[in-house]
């Protein structure tokens, strides 16, 4: 059984998320969300039932991570009223960010595994990698002392069609591709944040810069920033003429050559901007131009880097460059964002079969990461970092990172473990229970 008190007052916002399960179902995930702040070494779905306290319950609670599984998008909506808009109540703008992220697996019983692209191999690693890809929307807030952090908030499950046929029919989801999955995963952003009246944005992958994507993303009106192909066919803005009828021209007739205008050293500009923090001076071309796949005129970005010019471009062409490549900086937060799920969350490693079980423990562990940085966001650095004191070899200055987040959080959560058995009144079969919880959660 997990612990005699009742959920503490930080774990709240579990509660609230589990709320969308059956009552009967409900109050389980909420401790399994606990189990996954809790847990130690390898974050399997048994070591999640064994912090949380409900080895008894164990059957139950595989079939609780599947059903969260089937509702991730009600339970994101829960996510996203709790605790993303109280973070984003002063911003101008809403921006996220879009892109796929693999997680290694093993067995071929696993549901939607398959061989995919490993984007980061390392010195021994191979191209490959055989497990799941997933396609994450993160919403990029900006915390006052620790610059943007990649908050996911949803995520789809990518199947290649080859791999549809080892899923029974029961389980088999529709075959859709990355590019429909990121429009998907916008239109349910739109749908939960764009009644707050501001405008969205979307930094994405230089593989979602294409039409099935940009299109629908401009009917949407959402802002799309990514980065553009050398070879990308541009055309010049269309000139207006006086006394021509018929439909105005959306792109023009001319091409633009970005290979010529990358390649020219006449009219580059240099300009500081704030990027990764601090700030730093880029040299800058930028011009409107029209582009078929975006659905009409984009601002196209240029910037001069060590190993050569590379293009950004905006789906708005009002944007000012320091806004696209402050976008095109910050959605490198997500690619820390993934390494800190599968390094310290431990996303990937549940050892489920079924493609809702994965699609449930996966999600688990993301929005185990944003609750553990909206749980932060208003603590000082002093109090998540404390522990350093017995480290003195590390930097005092750097910002907490994730796992000391995480670190903090389950001190609060050992310490209302302690605080609980302290009361007075309590006999002795009590201290013997919370004593062997708290060793086995130590050990």
């Amino acid at each position: 059984m997990p612990s005699s008190h009742p959920l503490p007052p930080s774990c709240h916002w579990f509660s609230r998320l589990s709320s969308t399960l059956d009552p009967r179902s409900g109050p389980r995930l909420a401790w399994l969300f606990v189990g996954a702040v809790l847990a130690r070494g390898r974050r399997t779905v048994t070591s999640w039932i064994r912090a949380a306290g409900l080895t008894g319950e164990y059957r139950r609670c595989y079939a609780t991570v599947a059903a969260a599984g089937k509702r991730t998008d009600r339970m994101a909506a829960r996510l996203v009223h709790e605790v993303v808009k109280p973070l984003v109540a002063g911003a101008a703008r809403l921006t996220f960010a879009l892109d796929d992220t693999p997680t290694p697996r093993y067995g071929r019983k696993v549901q939607g595994a398959g061989v995919h692209h490993n984007p980061t191999p390392g010195p021994a690693g191979g191209a490959f990698v055989y497990g799941h890809v997933w396609v994450v929307l993160g919403f990029l807030a900006t915390h006052p002392a620790w610059g943007v952090v990649a908050l996911p908030l949803l995520a789809r499950l990518y199947v290649r069609a080859k791999d549809l046929a080892g899923i029974p029919p029961t389980h088999r989801p529709a075959f859709q591709t990355k590019l429909e999955m990121a429009v998907e995963l916008m239109r349910w952003a739109v749908t939960w944040l764009g009644f707050l009246g501001k405008p969205l944005w979307v930094v994405a992958d230089g593989a979602y810069a294409k039409a099935p994507f940009l299109k629908p993303m401009r009917s949407l009106g959402v802002t799309v920033v990514s980065r553009l192909r050398r070879d990308s066919n541009l055309r010049t803005v269309p000139v207006a003429r006086p006394g021509r009828q018929g439909r105005p021209r959306i792109y023009g007739e001319d091409r633009i050559d970005l290979a010529k205008r990358g390649g020219q050293r006449r009219g580059w500009t240099t300009g500081t901007f704030t990027l990764y923090g601090k700030p730093t001076a880029k040299k800058y071309k930028t011009f409107v131009a029209t582009w078929r796949p975006a659905g009409g005129a984009i601002r196209v970005v240029l910037v001069d880097e060590p190993k050569g010019w590379v293009a950004f471009f905006c789906s708005d062409p009002t944007a000012g460059v320091a806004d696209i490549l402050g976008h095109v900086a910050a959605r490198f937060s997500l690619e820390i964002t993934f390494r800190d799920l599968k390094d310290t969350v431990g996303a990937g490693q549940q050892q489920v079969r079924s493609v809702a079980g994965n699609v449930g423990a996966f999600h688990l562990c993301a929005w185990a990461f944003t609750l553990t940085e909206a749980w932060a966001w208003g603590r000082t650095a002093d109090h998540l970092v404390g522990h350093r004191s017995a480290s003195p070899w590390d930097d005092a200055g750097r910002r907490p990172s994730h796992a000391d987040k995480r670190r903090a959080w389950r001190r609060e959560l050992l310490g209302n473990e302690i605080r609980a058995v302290l009361r007075p009144g309590l006999t002795e079969p009590e201290i013997r229970a919370a004593e062997e919880r708290l060793l086995n959660l130590a050990a």
